[in-house]
């Protein structure tokens, strides 16, 4: 057996989801809504699956779809790409992100990665036979260590993996932190393999930068960005990957032989998708921000310190002000438990030297259930 994966444990997502079925208890744990996503492009699917294609489509992805993602990102974020050398579609940004790293990284190379992180980062670059190396953000504000980062770096060095916005931390990180990051990139001629699944899913006013479109990154950067994440549709698994030629054709030969292909009825409702009126979109991140304020104002009158949250599906509580004689993970075994409201602890997105007082809350969920699970949690923190 591959001790990679034989020596794992079962994640702290399966074990807070199993409770949370196990128990009956509310999810705020897992980062989906629970509603069934927009309408129009539902019928598109079934509509294609009815009177549409349904053999092999394009490995690449179908055109229409090359084209659509193409022109969002030129619309959303002024970056011009080639949909046909320079976008690729993948089953889900996590094959994305797999076939990135098992496209670029060779043994023996170091990758910097960011802690907190997803946690499919870590297990692909040991399968690639690269070496990790940790970098801590701290609470509150998660911001990038430039002197750390340096610190880290080595003449084996050659790629980074840079989560913004970043979950869970939900902060979405702002062009000064992005150029720094490029400037080194440039000086130290790293890779940066950019997970911005959440790009869509961001507040306040606030607008999403990729490191893409940072002056020096254009061909040096892997931007991935999820269907998902953007409508509300997460098992869809429908994955974006965008590269200068020259590394996309890579990346190409891993997903050949990762998935090859990915569903042509989902495709055709993406593209449609990419293609709704910015009011769509505005709309969705206003509907996410009035439910993370639904939910960071009721932790708040139950005495919880909420973090700020800038982006994604969450927002964050600091048990360390309360004086909690309990970890994360305990914290959120009791609560479940006890309360019937399932959370993650924060320490489960770190590899070593764990933030261990941060758990994640998520908030893509109606205002009844919001409302319920605070109920569930008045008597927390005062018996």
């Amino acid at each position: 057996m591959n001790k990679i994966f034989a020596d794992l444990p079962n994640t702290i997502f399966d074990v807070m989801s199993q409770a949370a079925r196990d128990l009956n208890a509310i999810n705020l744990g897992q980062g989906f809504p629970d509603d069934p996503g927009p309408l129009d492009i539902r019928e598109k699917a079934a509509d294609a699956v009815l009177n549409g294609y349904n053999q092999y489509p394009s490995m690449m992805g179908i055109p229409e779809l090359r084209q659509a993602i193409a022109t969002h990102y030129a619309h959303w974020h002024g970056v011009q790409l080639d949909p046909m050398s320079e976008v690729m579609v993948t089953s889900g940004a996590t094959e994305a992100l797999t076939g990135s790293i098992l496209g670029l990284v060779q043994p023996g190379d170091e990758v910097l990665v960011f802690q907190p992180m997803y946690d499919s980062y870590v297990p692909i670059i040991r399968l690639a036979g690269g070496i990790p190396k940790f970098l801590r953000l701290e609470p509150p504000h998660w911001r990038l260590p430039e002197e750390a980062i340096r610190a880290a770096i080595t003449p084996k060095t050659r790629y980074v993996i840079l989560n913004n916005p970043l979950n869970p931390a939900a902060v979405v990180y702002p062009r000064e932190d992005l150029e720094m990051l490029g400037r080194i990139c440039q000086e130290y001629n790293l890779i940066a393999i950019c997970d911005e699944v959440w790009e869509h899913v961001v507040f306040d006013g606030r607008g999403h930068i990729p490191l893409i479109a940072i002056p020096g990154m254009r061909d040096r950067t892997v931007k991935i960005g999820s269907a998902g994440k953007m409508f509300g549709l997460t098992g869809w698994k429908i994955g974006f990957v965008c590269a200068a030629p020259h590394i996309l054709r890579v990346l190409a030969k891993a997903h050949q032989f990762i998935t090859f292909t990915t569903p042509p009825n989902l495709q055709v409702a993406v593209a449609y998708g990419l293609g709704k009126s910015d009011d769509y979109f505005l709309q969705m991140r206003a509907d996410l921000a009035r439910s993370r304020d639904r939910l960071s104002k009721g932790l708040t009158s139950l005495g919880f310190p909420v973090l700020q949250s800038q982006g994604t599906y969450f927002l964050n509580v600091d048990l360390a002000p309360l004086g909690l004689n309990e970890s994360d993970v305990a914290f959120c075994k009791r609560i479940v438990h006890e309360h019937k409201v399932a959370a993650i602890p924060v320490s489960a997105f770190y590899e070593e030297n764990h933030v261990t007082s941060v758990v994640r809350f998520c908030f893509s969920k109606k205002d009844a259930t919001l409302d319920t699970a605070l109920e569930r949690l008045t008597h927390v923190l005062h018996g």
